[in-house]
């Protein structure tokens, strides 16, 4: 989504290379009621865009795909089926659309920024449907939130959950949810985990930034969460990017996470890149990112389902088909899935 102005930041420096990985501290408490600083605003790695880049925005007048970008609608990719079993052991992924997956690890059923809605505040409707039909879903057991951006949390799909759905939430943003209802709200800084039946959620860090009204630039923050099944006799691990530009982070990430078996990383809503490349990933940096994390795997995400920007609907894919083939690696290890497809990782399948 575009940005607002705010005062500059420095970067904030990566971490030395050749370091030893971080102990994880303890898991917190699930629901705790917290305090937190009033901004988030010193965790942005570079500023947001003042009135200036607004007058270019508007100069320019590049918005949206324009007539060629938007031919490539009926090719989108959108093959609804039914979920998979959920076997012991294995972890299966759908994508819903956009950010939006159906997780089944550790005998959880968890969410990923769910947006159901046919559309969203500013934004034309759906280019396609939801992959996943509300009342196909098995009980939901988690929710995890990345930012409050529109497109990332929906206030009319969050209304469909039951009060009592465990919801993971970044820092200062537990109060939006508790307004609503909810009763099993934990919301963490970056690095934090919390567990709930033998699987660990860690919020960890994402070059974007957050802003819900015209009063609450950067008031919560945002991130992307790794999800590790805990008690399996082989664990599989997760990574579930949010919104994010590239930078330094994914090396961190990868350093305190070795072994990521498949990493859900955004590929589209980048152009023009002079807006958006300090808080979207265009394909090639997701692929890059995908290294640096040393995933074995990627899931593209973040395309096929809203218009967000300028570039033509379809490149997103081609991009990434391409970035992956030229850094050499395998074509299975590129989950680019159709909205409502699935994918299972198994207990005995080995890594690459």
């Amino acid at each position: 989504m575009a940005a607002a102005q705010r005062p500059e930041v420095r970067p904030a420096p990566a971490a030395p290379t050749g370091t030893p990985a971080a102990p994880s501290p303890a898991p917190r408490p699930l629901g705790e009621h917290r305090r937190w600083p009033a901004s988030f605003a010193d965790r942005l790695t570079t500023p947001l865009p003042g009135m200036r880049a607004f007058a270019r925005l508007a100069r320019e007048g590049a918005f949206r795909p324009g007539p060629d970008g938007l031919r490539g609608i009926p090719d989108l990719p959108y093959e609804p089926a039914p979920l998979p079993d959920a076997e012991p052991g294995t972890v299966s992924v759908t994508w819903a659309g956009h950010a939006s997956w159906v997780l089944r690890t550790g005998g959880l059923t968890v969410l990923t920024d769910p947006v159901w809605s046919r559309r969203i505040l500013g934004t034309p409707s759906r280019m396609t449907p939801v992959g996943v039909r509300w009342e196909d879903l098995p009980p939901v057991d988690a929710v995890v939130i990345s930012h409050n951006h529109y497109d990332h949390l929906d206030a009319p799909t969050i209304k469909r959950l039951p009060r009592h759905t465990a919801l993971f939430v970044p820092a200062g943003l537990a109060r939006w949810f508790r307004r609503r209802g909810f009763s099993r709200v934990t919301e963490l800084d970056w690095w934090e985990s919390a567990e709930l039946g033998g699987v660990r959620f860690e919020f960890v860090p994402a070059h974007h930034w957050s802003k819900r009204s015209l009063i609450d630039t950067c008031r919560s923050l945002w991130g992307g969460w790794i999800l590790t099944d805990t008690q399996s006799a082989a664990p599989r691990k997760l990574y579930f990017a949010g919104d994010t530009g590239y930078g330094h982070w994914f090396a961190e990430i990868g350093r305190r996470h070795p072994g990521i078996d498949l990493a859900l990383l955004p590929i589209g809503a980048y152009a023009p890149r002079w807006w958006l490349s300090d808080v979207h990933a265009d394909p090639e940096e997701a692929v890059k990112a995908c290294l640096d994390l040393g995933a074995r795997r990627m899931a593209p995400m973040h395309w096929a389902t809203f218009v967000l920007s300028a570039e033509p609907v379809m490149e997103p894919l081609y991009r990434a088909r391409t970035a992956w083939a030229r850094a050499g690696l395998p074509r299975e290890d590129l989950w680019d899935l159709p909205i409502g497809a699935s994918r299972t990782l198994g207990e005995a399948l080995p890594g690459p």
